[in-house]
C-alpha cells in the first residue's frame, strides 16, 4: 500500500514536472529567479524527447509499483487518467521529436511574452 501511494505521488509529480516544462516560464512574470529553475528543466525535457531517453522518474515509479506487487498500469483514477498522458501508446520516435519541438515552440512563445511584458513594464516606469 505504501509503495503504491508513493508511486502514485511520483506519477503526479511527474505530470506536474511536464506541465512545468511547458508553461513554467510564466512563473518568471511573478519572480524572475524562476528562469534559473525553468530553463534547465525545459532543456532537460527537450533532450529527453529528442534523444528518446527515459526520464529517471519512470523506472523509479515502475520499481515502486513492482514492490507494491501491482501489475501493469491499471486501476484507479491516477492510472486511468494520468498515466495515458505521460505514457501514451502512440509514442514513437517521430512523436517524441514532435513533442520536443512543441516544448521549444511553447517556451519560445512563453519567454517572448515574458520579455514583452518586462519591456512594457520598464517603459511604463521610465515615462514621466
Amino acid at each position: 500500500m505504501l509503495y503504491q501511494l508513493i508511486a502514485d505521488l511520483l506519477l503526479v509529480l511527474h505530470l506536474l514536472f511536464v506541465v512545468f516544462i511547458l508553461f513554467g516560464g510564466l512563473l518568471v512574470l511573478w519572480r524572475r529567479w524562476w528562469v534559473y529553475v525553468h530553463l534547465p528543466a525545459a532543456c532537460w525535457g527537450v533532450l529527453v524527447e529528442f534523444n528518446q531517453w527515459i526520464c529517471p522518474l519512470t523506472p523509479l515509479e515502475q520499481s515502486l509499483r513492482s514492490a507494491a506487487n501491482q501489475g501493469q498500469y491499471s486501476g484507479g483514477f491516477i492510472e486511468h487518467y494520468i498515466m495515458p498522458v505521460l505514457y501514451p501508446q502512440w509514442l514513437t520516435i517521430e512523436a517524441q521529436i514532435v513533442l520536443g519541438s512543441v516544448v521549444i515552440v511553447v517556451n519560445l512563445a512563453v519567454y517572448g511574452f515574458v520579455l514583452w511584458r518586462l519591456k512594457r513594464s520598464r517603459q511604463g516606469e521610465s515615462s514621466p
